[in-house]
């Protein structure tokens, strides 16, 4: 086997984002998954949560009853814990186990007991999602363990006595998986990747500074503080015993250094495939299809024309208002306002929020094509919490009014664009051609795939040097648009004003810039993209596996 290749027998990926898409992991997860078959073909098995029923099934699993067949006829797992069989219809196509696990929900409290004593868990001031992500993961390892011993019963190991198991663990959710696995399969070697850590998004997420006061704070008490103490526990615990721990950018391995008691054993950054980006010759049409698209909707809300010369920029991702940078983000078009412009600025907020319905005058305006502005011109969906959403609160209070003489116009649009949104139609990933910059201001950001996913599309960015993916830009190329197309703006936790000036002068230069320039840029943020790719990334995973393996190893001979 190629040197840079681990020996391994069987992985098992535990994920609640398996088949189930709900942020950043499960593209982490279905952008990795090629590599791993090209490198392991069907030795790598992902286990997520079966969320899923005839009226509702997942549209990422394609069930296979033959696959696995002779360890289904004889896995005796307990009641309540079900599975089914299949692949995820992704890139590669990889072995997924869908898991039910509703039984596990009567057992949880003497589970919970058990893992106090083993591993201190402190699941006594559980609320909310805990229950729910420590029984699926409580029984994703039952059936981790089943597999590994069915292996091993059959001879499907290279060596029966010394078989070479990994079982890899994303986030808390899955914790309890891990600490189960090695208690009761202590062969198994463990890895845990903690994507962001629960506290350090708690503590952001409450408006605390982070980073000004990293040292000072110790995890545990931070917990009791912020009431996370369950969900920090087990994150701990996990990290604490798992035979390789890692995560997934510099930033956020001093965060666990200091808040979970163990710096990770190696950082391994988030790949990317652009399997999903138009080829050269559709580039063109998925670009003016793209800016048709968002110039007919900012025209019908706002009454006025918004013509091909329009520079298009945005910012998207998870509404977390602060963590994501939506507030630095408008400030900064705020200030670009006053600048001395060479066309008109239209800047779209992409997030998700309570979103209601479309709007039904716009979509009346949408097809009759007259422009006649409508009342609230910055919104293209209605809200269930109008009056509470950060967003559209601040773009009040900034006073964007989007007429006729503005030179920065801001648009919200506070719904998952999947393509049936009743306003654009058209899924995210069709729109971004369309665009001209994308900025991404994040004070909190683990990694960081929205401006990966910016430059794969040839849309230069800017970031900050608080993600993972601006720390692997500066460690990478030289921080400038014309080196690498993207720009890495230092953010601490005292320079707001500053880094929304600069921000503001980023998207200028850009708006201002001969076509011939952008053209240049557009080719450097597309090479960045490649350099990313998991065919480069997939050797950090590699070395986790071998450290797991080894301390595995040595453990298991004391």
């Amino acid at each position: 086997m190629d040197n840079c290749i681990s020996e391994f027998d069987l992985l098992l990926e535990t994920s609640w984002e398996v088949c189930n898409k709900i942020g950043g992991i499960y593209t982490v997860l279905s952008t990795k998954a090629a590599t791993l078959q090209k490198n392991y073909k069907d030795k790598t098995i992902f286990i997520g949560p079966d969320v899923w029923s005839d009226d509702n099934p997942s549209p990422y699993f394609i069930e296979n009853r033959t696959l696995l067949k002779k360890w289904l006829l004889e896995a005796e797992l307990p009641e309540g814990v079900d599975v089914r069989v299949g692949r995820w219809d992704i890139p590669g196509r990889p072995i997924v186990i869908l898991v039910k696990f509703d039984g596990m929900y009567a057992v949880k409290d003497e589970f919970y007991g058990r893992m106090w004593q083993l591993y201190g868990v402190d699941s006594l001031h559980a609320y909310g999602d805990y229950d729910e992500a420590c029984s699926f993961s409580h029984a994703a390892g039952i059936v981790a363990k089943s597999l590994f011993s069915f292996y091993k019963a059959h001879g499907l190991v290279s060596d029966r006595q010394k078989p070479r198991f990994i079982s890899h663990y994303d986030e808390w959710t899955t914790g309890m998986g891990l600490l189960y696995i090695k208690a009761e399969c202590p062969e198994a070697a463990t890895v845990f990747t903690t994507h962001a850590t629960s506290i350090g998004r708690s503590i952001c997420g409450n408006g605390k500074p982070l980073y000004d006061r990293l040292p000072y704070y110790n995890g545990d008490q931070m917990a009791r503080e912020l009431n996370m103490e369950s969900k920090h526990s087990l994150e701990k615990a996990a990290a604490l015993q798992a035979d390789c721990f890692t995560t997934v950018s510099e930033v956020t391995a001093r965060e666990c250094g200091q808040l979970l008691g163990r710096r990770p054993d190696i950082v391994t950054p988030n790949g990317f495939e652009n399997n999903f980006v138009p080829s050269a010759s559709k580039f063109a049409d998925a670009r003016a299809a793209a800016r048709s698209k968002m110039l007919s909707v900012a025209s019908s809300l706002t009454g006025h024309s918004f013509d091909d010369n329009t520079f298009i920029v945005v910012t998207s991702g998870r509404c977390e208002y602060r963590n994501k940078g939506i507030d630095l983000f408008l400030d900064s078009m705020t200030h670009m306002s006053y600048d001395n412009l060479d066309r008109p600025v239209l800047a779209f907020v992409m997030v998700p929020a309570w979103v209601d319905k479309a709007r039904p005058d716009l979509t009346i305006a949408l097809d009759d094509k007259a422009l006649k502005r409508l009342s609230e011109p910055v919104i293209t969906h209605t809200l269930h919490n109008y009056n509470s959403d950060p967003v559209i609160n601040r773009i009040h209070q900034i006073g964007f009014i989007n007429d006729a003489d503005a030179r920065v116009s801001v648009i919200y649009v506070p719904c998952y664009l999947n393509g049936a949104d009743g306003i654009f139609d058209m899924t995210y990933y069709d729109l971004l051609p369309g665009f001209d910059a994308s900025v991404f201001p994040s004070y909190y950001e683990p990694w960081g795939y929205t401006p990966l996913e910016s430059v794969a599309f040839g849309v230069p960015t800017v970031t900050t040097s608080l993600s993972g993916f601006g720390q692997w830009i500066l460690d990478t190329f030289t921080d400038s648009f014309a080196a690498c197309g993207v720009r890495v703006e230092k953010r601490t936790d005292s320079n707001y004003d500053e880094v929304c000036e600069r921000i503001s002068d980023d998207i200028a230069s850009l708006v201002n810039n001969a076509q011939a320039e952008l053209k240049k840029i557009s080719k450097a943020a597309k090479a960045t993209a490649k350099s990313a790719a998991w065919s480069n990334f997939i050797s950090y995973y590699i070395t986790a596996f071998d450290i797991a393996l080894a301390n595995a190893d040595a453990r298991n001979k004391k």
